[in-house]
């Protein structure tokens, strides 16, 4: 299995560093952090009794397309089966931190909990008790804590290293969740590292083939909500039919299975078919927003040194191809781990 590295340091909402930028998220590196906290015993409380989750949930529901998603027995039951689910007082700060820092992190943290706990009912034949056990995996997006606030909502394209960064949420949650639940082997810790992998092995942050059938959910989810919502570089959001010719594309990739598809295209349709029996059209007449600046943007390297310019070269450090740079002013040479970095300094 594939070991993770970390690009940049792993902070609570409290500004506590767990781990500096650097650290192999070795069994053993995880094992120590865990053991720092393992005389700590927090009390937990039902989700949705924390604050104003109960009420700001039902306003999201109430919006297009989740109102006809979750009309009648579907909202009833997923917002029972969320308040099953039990937090530590912890993990409810982040949910305190997104609803004052990050709006779209918190509604959207919300709304995907809510469709993964109805899709997984239909989709996984597992029990209720199992299915609320793995439910707080999707606080999958915790991450984002430890992602500058105007990288997360900035509206130009983002640099290679901005990338880097924002990117860099996924193992930051999987960090966070392995220190306050004691266990780097809890469920949810492993759908916060893996909810951007793919069937293909195209995802991030390690590449490799998603084949846990709650964290798909969890993914699919995410894909569909983040293509609704208005978002820093792309201030019109996906039409629904849009988005689900977008999520059928990836299906037919291979990126994702078929299953969670046929599932969105039946809560969308007013006589509810079973998933199963849901043909899903490939036919695209959807027209995908056009004032997006999603990507990357190139940036000339500078010399952190000195500021001058810089060539690149690409060398290999332990068995992998890394990016090298040699400032053609004082010489020194930096790596990309130098300008992560300096990014994070600037705040």
């Amino acid at each position: 299995m594939k070991t993770a590295k970390l690009v940049c340091p792993v902070h609570t909402v409290d500004f506590k560093l767990l781990l500096p930028g650097g650290k192999e998220l070795t069994p053993e590196v995880l094992d120590e952090l865990i053991a720092t906290n393992k005389n700590a015993s927090y009390p937990t409380l039902p989700f949705l009794e924390h604050g104003t989750l109960f009420k700001d949930l039902r306003g999201f529901l109430k919006e297009p397309p989740y109102d006809i998603i979750f009309q009648g027995i579907n909202r009833a039951v997923a917002l029972t089966m969320m308040n099953k689910v039990n937090f530590i007082q912890p993990l409810m700060k982040f949910f305190d931190y997104f609803k004052k820092k990050d709006s779209y992190t918190y509604r959207h943290s919300l709304v995907v909990f809510a469709l993964a706990v109805l899709m997984a009912q239909d989709l996984l034949e597992e029990t209720e008790d199992w299915i609320i056990d793995v439910m707080a995996g999707t606080i999958h997006d915790f991450g984002n804590v430890s992602v500058p606030l105007k990288i997360l909502n900035k509206t130009d394209p983002l640099t290679n290293v901005e990338k880097i960064i924002l990117e860099h949420h996924a193992l930051a949650g999987f960090v966070l969740l392995s220190y306050f639940l004691q266990d780097h082997g809890k469920f949810a810790a492993w759908a916060a590292k893996e909810h951007h992998e793919r069937r293909d092995g195209s995802g991030y942050p390690l590449g490799i083939p998603l084949k846990d059938g709650m964290v798909e959910i969890i993914a699919i989810c995410d894909i569909y909500d983040a293509l609704l919502q208005p978002r820093p570089h792309r201030p019109t959001p996906f039409d629904n039919r849009t988005a689900l010719e977008e999520l059928t594309k990836m299906a037919k990739q291979g990126k994702i299975g078929w299953e969670g598809v046929q599932a969105l295209v039946s809560y969308n349709r007013k006589d509810r078919p079973p998933f199963k029996e849901v043909n899903v059209s490939t036919e695209k007449r959807g027209k995908p927003p056009t004032d997006t600046v999603y990507g990357v943007v190139e940036e000339k390297i500078r010399c952190p040194n000195c500021h001058g310019s810089a060539s690149e070269t690409k060398i290999l450090k332990d068995g992998k191809e890394c990016v090298s740079y040699a400032c053609r002013g004082c010489g020194k040479d930096f790596n990309e781990d130098d300008l992560i970095s300096i990014e994070m300094e600037k705040h």
